[in-house]
């Protein structure tokens, strides 16, 4: 049981960190190693002075809306693993982690859903006069995906988790 309780609990930091760094990181679409663009700022690569310059992105209610579901999804991990924390000290013998479970379950939910409106609503997100075409996913995007089957998998192990002496 001590292995299964050291498994969830690095299952859900690795999980916190790869869902922060998806939410605030510059890569959610790329064209190439010249420009890339985020939920925050679009980014293009200065050749001459070999840096990246960066401008906020023009906003959109689909871009707001997963912008919102994001960071939504970081503050439900978040407080996850809080209370977690504190139901490890504080529950009685036989307790079930009932509520970080849920909390873990609906910020994979709220992954799921900002992750599937940025694909299915791209080009209004990204209303660029480039052809989206010769563009793809980056890594952060790529990233979002990857936390929602481990955050609800973290959520059903919380669900099913009891608390031993």
């Amino acid at each position: 049981m001590a292995f299964l309780l050291m498994f969830v609990t690095v299952l859900h930091l690795v999980t916190l960190a790869m869902l922060f760094i998806a939410t605030i990181e510059k890569s959610w679409w790329s064209w190439g190693g010249i420009e890339n663009t985020d939920l925050w700022y679009k980014c293009i690569y200065e050749n001459t002075t070999e840096t990246w310059l960066c401008a906020s992105v023009s906003e959109s209610e689909w871009l707001q809306s997963v912008q919102a579901l994001m960071i939504l999804s970081v503050v439900l991990s978040s407080i996850s693993f809080m209370v977690f924390l504190g139901q490890l000290f504080t529950m009685s013998k036989g307790g079930l982690f009932y509520f970080t479970g849920l909390c873990q379950l609906f910020a994979g939910f709220a992954a799921f859903v900002a992750v599937l409106i940025y694909t299915f609503q791209r080009r209004e997100i990204l209303q660029d006069a480039r052809a989206l075409e010769i563009g793809r996913f980056g890594y952060c995007y790529i990233l979002a995906w990857v936390c929602v089957p481990l955050l609800l998998v973290s959520g059903a192990l919380y669900v099913h988790l009891r608390k031993r002496a």
